[in-house]
């Protein structure tokens, strides 16, 4: 009854080479190895594997669910095993992983553009191996030599499974809070002793190994998150030759019951006295920690578009197919007892709003990637140092942003759907309960809000925002032909909202924190909008180019087309978010506690 899922390998591929032009970059590290023909075979070979793999256990992965035993134990749904082995041997999850343990050493941005098509496939599977990959660049960065050669060859093949502990019974977000203790040994090691929650892929029977990084307090440690530091903590102490070897006294004390990613082992874990070593330095465990949290962040961002993706094309299949009513403007199915409701025009709404969402998130996703790799990687220190300010500033844009429009266009989905949506039979119910989590792991939106305008918009003296605004800027002087104009002055007014907006926080913020607090969900729509916004004229830009040379694949008129609908129809809602932010926030404070 659903519509199977396709990868969208020719968008992907449009991006990739058209807007990012990533063959400018062959002189950088992993660039030379992803020329265009490398790029497209490893797309196209991703996209049969996640479509012909992945995608048909998804609706298994549901139903079935995970099952815990008595002994701790967790039974992953019929199939994930297989598919998780098939992920490893195939080398997928070691793509942009350093060669040095194994990995391929390919662009960030490449990898990314594949775990897009593994999430909207089965988003519940790819957090297995996505908490892996960020654990291990966690041990990457923080890590010693040793732990390093003895934990990352196997993390990046997931051979060896990784997860992060930080969360609490008594604490969420504050992790000052923690109680989870560290006690020193004698030969350097520590004992872990304490209770964490809500940790995904905690248990399973899909690695050999499972190794997991928690936070814990050593003993004198200073309170709150000044003395928090970072342990890693395997499921079966390693050997002397580096082989699984005696189990350490953890468990799964339990199983979630969620609302939905019921693949994935979220699970309560019991640590009592287990072995741990020290990662990095003493209570500064949080620093190394933020490395993984970042890489879930994004990884999160991309879930939120990419089950917009998987909703999108479910819904297009529905509308396509499904008969009810006559068109406003005469049948357009007259041999048929009614048209498909594709022709109605607040159908074609929420599908243009999908659409235009989906395109543009992924370009979005996708240079911010393309960042993170020149941060790493480019010879110019000028060009790292700016990657480096755009990775820092638009990472809670990327997470809060597109998740939270991300859900809302699996919501239009389920409404395409009609009643049918409602029923679990069509896929639509599933996608829409998987999709809720995205707005919540990884920090909550309005804490991704609250870090941008507390903490980003500040750093290095407001550099990294001015530096992009300085990019619009540039981008709207240098013009453009008569099709791109639109685009332009829609940047130039996204522009100036957002940079009213920033002056108003940095004068009214400071004077009363709580101004900036309220204005912080308003301020972070806007500045996603803008970003989707330079993105739209960015693809516009380069269409128009490949149209006006003669080019014929429809997919540049296809876009330009999208990318006015999204002007006209999205970009009007900047207005409202910058009114929100200047109301402050006397109205909102304005009842006690009690009178609510």
């Amino acid at each position: 009854m659903t519509t199977p899922y396709r990868a969208p390998v020719r968008d992907q591929r449009f991006i990739l080479h058209d807007v990012l032009d990533l063959s400018q970059y062959g002189d950088l590290p992993g660039f030379a190895d992803a020329d265009a023909d490398t790029v497209d075979a490893i797309l196209e070979e991703g996209a049969k594997f996640c479509e012909g793999v992945l995608a048909p256990l998804s609706h298994i992965g549901d139903v079935e669910g995970c099952v815990r035993d008595m002994d701790g134990n967790v039974k992953t749904p019929a199939g994930f095993k297989d598919a998780f082995k098939q992920m490893s041997e195939g080398g997928w999850t070691a793509l942009s992983s350093d060669p040095e343990y194994g990995g391929q050493g390919l662009p960030h941005v490449l990898n990314l553009a594949f775990n897009e098509m593994v999430s909207a496939a089965n988003m519940a599977f790819g957090m297995y191996p996505g908490l892996t990959l960020g654990a291990a660049a966690a041990l990457h960065t923080g890590g010693s030599d040793e732990q390093k050669r003895l934990y990352l060859p196997k993390m990046i093949s997931c051979q060896w499974g990784g997860t992060m502990n930080l969360t609490e019974p008594h604490c969420g977000t504050d992790l000052g809070m923690l109680r989870t203790k560290a006690v020193p040994q004698a030969d350097g090691s520590y004992k872990i002793t304490g209770q964490k929650i809500w940790i995904s892929s905690g248990e399973h029977d899909m690695a050999e190994n499972i190794i997991h990084l928690v936070i814990a307090r050593i003993e004198g440690a200073p309170d709150g998150v000044k003395g928090i530091s970072l342990f890693v903590v395997p499921k079966f102490l390693p050997d002397a030759d580096g082989n699984p070897g005696t189990r350490n006294t953890l468990k799964c004390g339990g199983l979630e019951e969620k609302m939905g990613i019921h693949g994935n082992a979220t699970c309560v874990m019991d640590y009592d006295e287990a072995t741990g070593w020290l990662v990095g330095e003493e209570n500064k465990g949080l620093k190394i920690m933020f490395i993984m949290m970042n890489e879930a962040r994004l990884g999160v961002g991309l879930q939120g578009y990419a089950l917009a993706e998987a909703a999108y094309q479910q819904s297009l299949g529905f509308a396509r197919d499904r008969l009810q009513g006559r068109s406003l403007t005469g049948p357009k199915n007259p041999d048929g007892p009614a048209d498909p409701i594709i022709v109605h025009p607040d159908v074609r709404r929420m599908l243009m709003d999908q659409k235009s969402f989906v395109e543009g998130a992924r370009c979005f996703a996708l240079w911010t990637a393309l960042q993170g790799d020149l941060e790493e990687k480019a010879s110019d220190p000028n060009v790292r140092e700016k990657a480096g300010d755009y990775m820092a500033l638009l990472t809670p844009v990327v997470k809060g942003y597109l998740t939270g429009k991300g859900f809302d266009m699996v919501s239009n989905g389920l409404q395409i759907h009609g009643g049918s949506g409602f029923t679990e039979e069509w896929g639509a119910s599933q996608l829409l309960r998987d999709a809720r989590i995205t707005l919540i792991y990884e920090g909550t939106n309005g804490i991704q809000a609250l870090d941008l305008v507390g903490r980003k918009l500040a750093m290095n003296g407001m550099r990294p925002i001015m530096s992009f605004f300085a990019e619009l800027d540039a981008f709207v002087a240098a013009g453009g032909g008569e099709s791109e104009q639109v685009f332009i002055a829609a940047v130039a007014d996204c522009k100036a909202k957002l940079e009213e907006a920033t002056n108003w926080l940095v004068e009214n913020g400071l004077k009363n924190f709580d101004n900036a607090g309220a204005a912080s969900h308003d301020y972070l729509q806007l500045f996603g909008l803008t970003c989707l916004t330079y993105m739209w004229a960015k693809m516009a830009k380069v269409s128009a180019a490949k149209i006006a040379a003669g080019d014929s694949d429809p997919i540049y008129a296809n876009k330009i087309k999208t990318g006015v609908y999204f002007i006209e129809r999205w970009v009007p809602e900047g207005a409202m978010h910058l009114a929100k932010v200047k109301t402050g926030a006397d109205a909102m404070m304005a009842l006690s506690a009690e009178e609510f």
